[in-house]
């Protein structure tokens, strides 16, 4: 008995060791490795495509031709950097540069003060027709460039501002400001109201309050209306082309089109351009875009 005893403990012994092991249970919020592996799959192929339009256009920008792009794969054999010198050297790029930069930043702080002080008197004040005042800066986005452009033109000529740096600052901030303001009003909304009173406590006027406790924690809030602005004068081209008439007061977007004739276009010294355009953008977005994701989801919780 005992010897069949020990032959079927020792049977049940080498079942239970060939039994598959449990599998362990996966945990909230862990995923699998077949999941991540097709979720980093998902990422690189949605990275590749968002890159390939930006490699591509600094492909081009290789081609000593300007119908290069025609036949991208005798590219290979002769790039140069030629168009890069011939855009720096033998344009006005740098007076184009100055420009923008100058329409760009101009309508960025400009923009930002006034859409912030009234975002902030809407969130926080009640006077009267506050409520219309946001729908009427609202409707004025309603209306199409074409609209704008006949009236717009009358009052800088009357006030002498046509090609001048002021005059197409102004012009930007009559579009910035509306949708600033609006951005601005939610994001104050989400700052407690306590914070004002406990300024007033200390004895800070309604300035003080606003420019030393408020601003600092809005600064996600600025960076996206900072990044609007900019964005918006930097590639706007209707206005731009209309109100400055001088070669050298062109910002980039207008300077691109001198690229394209009737009877001719260098595409090749435009991909340059554009190569060269992108780079004060992405500048300007290396700074801002630690409050830039912040900023575009705060605002939408509370209206």
């Amino acid at each position: 008995m005992s010897t069949t005893t020990a032959e079927t403990s020792a049977a049940a012994n080498k079942e239970d060791s060939m039994a598959p092991a449990p599998r362990k249970a996966t945990k909230r919020g862990e995923s699998t490795p077949a999941v991540r592996l097709a979720s980093h799959g998902i990422l690189i192929t949605a990275s590749l495509i968002a890159l390939f339009p930006v490699a591509w256009l600094v492909f081009l920008s290789l081609g000593p031709d300007k119908d290069d792009y025609l036949h991208p794969g005798r590219i290979w054999g002769k790039m140069t950097f030629d168009n890069y010198t011939f855009v720096l050297q033998e344009t006005k790029f740098f007076d184009w540069l100055q420009t923008t930069m100058i329409v760009t930043l101009g309508t960025t702080l400009i923009g930002v003060v006034i859409s912030a002080t009234t975002g902030y008197a809407v969130s926080r004040m009640r006077f009267p027709g506050y409520r219309k005042f946001m729908w009427v800066l609202l409707v004025t986005q309603m209306f199409p460039v074409a609209v704008l452009m006949v009236p717009m033109y009358q009052i800088l000529s009357e006030l002498q501002l046509i090609d001048s740096y002021l005059g197409l600052i102004l012009v930007y901030c009559t579009t910035t400001v509306p949708y600033c303001a609006w951005l601005m009003k939610g994001y104050f909304d989400t700052i407690p109201f306590e914070i004002d009173e406990a300024g007033r406590v200390d004895g800070l006027t309604p300035f003080g309050t606003f420019a030393r406790l408020i601003l600092p924690l809005a600064k996600p809030g600025l960076a996206v209306a900072a990044f609007y602005s900019f964005l918006t004068a930097f590639g706007e081209v209707a206005f731009a082309a209309t109100f400055m008439l001088s070669d050298t007061k062109y910002t980039f977007a207008v300077g691109l089109q001198t690229f394209v004739s009737e009877h001719d276009a260098q595409r090749n010294l435009m991909a340059a351009t554009a190569v060269l355009i992108a780079i004060p953008v992405s500048a300007f977005f290396y700074f801002v875009q630690k409050n830039l994701v912040t900023g575009l989801t705060a605002g939408g919780t509370k209206g």
